[in-house]
């Protein structure tokens, strides 16, 4: 068989290894559909780069948006386009959703960034999302009360994707509000057969980060076992889910480095990749072979043993859910999610002032 590039082999010589698309950009979609992929992933900050992209096609639609909601401030035009392209991109997976029976060809879409601390809204906007397309999955950031909003989410029928995650405590705090929604569920006589949730966990963030506070308190350490610390979190974090049965499945993000794609091959599990990545590693030349089952080197564990932060993100007990946005991968992601949301919605108010 004539492979299209390293992530279609992968897929097809490990189809326990899910391929994603982090985009729900229209070019991307149809790239990696050709090579395989299973799901894709959006939020604003996404949406808001594929805007740019593909403005020429969507200017006329969003002055259309404008004129026909006069009363509407940029927010609520920003959510009415972003659930429009979502809903249209959806249908793109959905002959692999129906395929596998809601196990994959899901489409991701994140609440607002800005809801982080709220329960509450969190869930009714996850509920809503839910309700856009019948393959459709809501992103809910792992802080204290998205977790709490991801059990509820899930009790109603939400099939959650963890985001803003970067740490195997993470992991598990969600996986575990997951089992409790769908034991909720079950026990009411509810549909779960159906649904995929996946917990994300952006291991190239992770990264960031250590480095990050690597920098800040002046510490030199070996460059190439500071590659290696994302990787680490995700191997560990899947032996326990692996180990205690969860139904939720783990999702890489963050792509650094062909480590965070070629060292989680033969998991079952899914990597979302982002349009460039998936060009780059396609036309790499690492051998396409099982390493998920590898540890990594002890060399490597050793100096990342050595960093406080690398603890928090690698013990299931490194921190409590209180702890968690104040993380510094959080705090960096949630503020960087915030930030690209305030842009697009800059750039309607543009359209609405004229």
């Amino acid at each position: 068989m004539e492979f299209l590039g390293k992530l279609h082999e992968t897929v097809v010589k490990y189809p326990m290894t899910d391929i994603w698309m982090d985009s729900c950009g229209e070019e991307e979609l149809e790239y990696g559909l050709k090579r395989g992929i299973v799901g894709a992933t959006s939020n604003p900050s996404i949406v808001g780069a594929v805007l740019k992209e593909e403005l020429p096609m969507w200017e006329g639609r969003i002055k259309e948006l404008i004129a026909e909601n006069p009363s509407d401030g940029e927010e609520d035009i920003v959510w009415k386009l972003i659930y429009e392209m979502v809903s249209i991109r959806s249908k793109k997976l959905l002959p692999i959703f129906e395929e596998t029976k809601g196990k994959k060809g899901r489409l991701s879409l994140q609440v607002s960034p800005k809801y982080y601390r709220n329960k509450d809204k969190m869930v009714e906007q996850a509920v809503y999302i839910s309700s856009l397309a019948p393959n459709m999955q809501v992103k809910l950031p792992a802080s204290k009360a998205g977790i709490e909003a991801m059990e509820e989410a899930t009790y109603q029928g939400v099939s959650i994707n963890a985001t803003v995650s970067f740490t195997v405590a993470q992991a598990v705090a969600v996986a575990e509000a997951v089992e409790r929604g769908l034991k909720r569920r079950k026990e009411e006589g509810l549909e779960t057969e159906t649904m995929s949730p996946i917990c994300t966990i952006m291991i190239g963030r992770t990264d960031d980060w250590l480095k990050k506070d690597c920098t800040q308190k002046g510490m030199v350490m070996m460059p190439e076992a500071m590659e290696w610390g994302g990787v680490a979190v995700i191997k560990e974090a899947y032996r326990i889910y692996k180990e205690r049965g969860y139904c939720t499945k783990l999702l890489s993000a963050a792509v650094r480095n062909q480590y965070h794609w070629c060292e989680l091959i033969g998991g079952e599990l899914a990597q979302t990749i982002n349009y460039s990545w998936h060009k780059r590693l396609n036309a790499c030349q690492v051998e396409v072979t099982e390493r998920m089952s590898h540890p990594v080197d002890p060399k490597y564990m050793e100096v990342l043993n050595t960093l406080p932060e690398f603890h928090k993100s690698f013990d299931e007990k490194g921190m409590a859910p209180e702890e968690f946005v104040n993380y510094g991968g959080f705090k960096d992601t949630i503020s960087s999610f915030i930030a690209d949301y305030d842009n697009l919605c800059r750039m309607i108010r543009s359209y609405i002032i004229g």
